[in-house]
């Protein structure tokens, strides 16, 4: 009876314990099953995962993500400048024989691989300081995209076993990304490659291993050879930019009919070759056709300013010129709290803009077109005064 008592006490002192952890060591408890589940070793369950640390400025870091706050103007200018552009053609014609062997077996032209690395590490002079293991546990043991990041960290346990590294040498970004490309644990798991031939993969201290994981990256994610990302176009007068963004599609040809022109002021080619048209800034900026490659861009990180800049680096590293249409600085900054606001009131009348997130994504985009349709407004699926005005919210100028 004593010993029955005893052994009840005990198990509800630990039941106890448990639930008086704190919500992110109750996390990690959960992921150690899981790891445990997916065959990463004790040791490494036990003394790493066990000992992860919660990074508080992680979370402020996934909500503030340039991509998604910045102004596409803020976002491309502080990301192709003339400096970058002149660094990156350097490194091109530095690394011009290892691009094309690598063209040959990958079927990735050597500039993209270069606009990659500046995009991602301004060509390796910043790698991410953070710790790599606490981030992504971090990001799990956040609700915003808990089973992404839980899985990548699984990941980044099997891949500090399988490389024999040590949580000190897997720093990175904020979003647990490593090395010159910046790639996730999966990524390096799956497609990170022996670019110099010594033996070993190493994202952080070579070159070569990285451009050739990148090469290796993108022909995995469909890359495909004889085509480009897109280009810089003109619109012509009363276009209808109701039919703009990623998920409206049409053939080059069809462009053409609606009088779509490259930016040398000549019609598009009368293809059968799919095309959508983006309008990052509104009926008032740049203008651009992209093609699937785009779409693999994307795939590396999921946002269209992001996937235009690397285009249009690539482009700039080839010899291409900048953009022709100006990019008007004065835009305003759409706070997180203004675009909740906005897809709050997007959704309540009936424009599904998705979850009220803060982030001005092609959902978002896609409802406010809907919407702009309805009011009458150039569809453009742009958050400009007369748009705030209509949903009733204040613009920030």
């Amino acid at each position: 009876m004593i010993r029955q008592l005893l052994a009840t006490i005990g198990l509800s002192l630990s039941v106890s314990a448990v639930a008086q952890q704190d919500p992110f060591q109750q996390c990690i408890t959960s992921l150690q099953q899981t790891a445990r589940q997916q065959q990463v070793s004790d040791r490494v369950v036990d003394e790493v995962l066990g000992n992860l640390q919660h990074q508080q400025r992680v979370i402020k870091l996934d909500r503030s993500q340039p991509e998604f706050t910045q102004t596409f103007a803020d976002y491309f200018n502080k990301r192709v400048t003339e400096t970058r552009v002149t660094q990156a053609r350097k490194l091109y014609h530095k690394h011009y024989d290892f691009l094309q062997q690598l063209t040959r077996q990958y079927g990735v032209p050597g500039q993209y691989l270069i606009a990659f690395w500046g995009m991602e590490t301004n060509f390796g002079s910043y790698l991410g300081k953070m710790p790599t293991l606490d981030v992504l546990a971090t990001l799990a043991c956040d609700e915003r995209r808990s089973e992404f990041f839980s899985a990548e960290l699984i990941t980044a346990l099997k891949l500090l076993e399988r490389e024999q590294l040590t949580p000190e040498q897997m720093r990175g970004s904020w979003a647990g990304a490593m090395g010159h490309t910046q790639f996730m644990p999966s990524a390096y798991l799956r497609y990170a490659v022996d670019g110099d031939g010594d033996g070993k993969i190493d994202l952080w201290n070579s070159h070569r291993d990285a451009l050739a994981s990148a090469a290796h990256f993108l022909k995995n994610l469909g890359w495909q050879t004889t085509e480009r990302w897109g280009r810089e176009v003109i619109l012509p007068e009363g276009f209808a930019y109701a039919n703009t963004g990623l998920k409206q599609p049409q053939p080059l040809a069809a462009w053409r009919e609606l009088g779509v022109k490259r930016y040398d002021n000549v019609l598009l080619p009368a293809e059968d070759m799919q095309g959508s048209i983006l309008v990052p800034m509104g009926h008032t900026g740049p203008a651009f056709v992209v093609y699937d490659n785009f779409a693999v861009i994307m795939r590396w990180n999921y946002s269209e300013s992001y996937a235009l800049a690397v285009g249009h680096l690539a482009d700039r590293i080839a010899g291409g010129p900048g953009l022709k249409a100006s990019l008007d600085t004065h835009t305003p900054t759409l706070t997180s709290k203004l675009v909740i606001a906005m897809q709050t009131r997007l959704n309540e009348q009936g424009f599904d803009a998705g979850k009220a997130d803060g982030i001005l994504g092609s959902g978002t985009r896609k409802a406010l077109r809907g919407f702009q349709t309805h009011k009458g407004l150039i569809a453009d699926g742009y958050p400009n005064a007369s748009t705030l005005q209509a949903l009733g919210l204040k613009s920030p100028i």
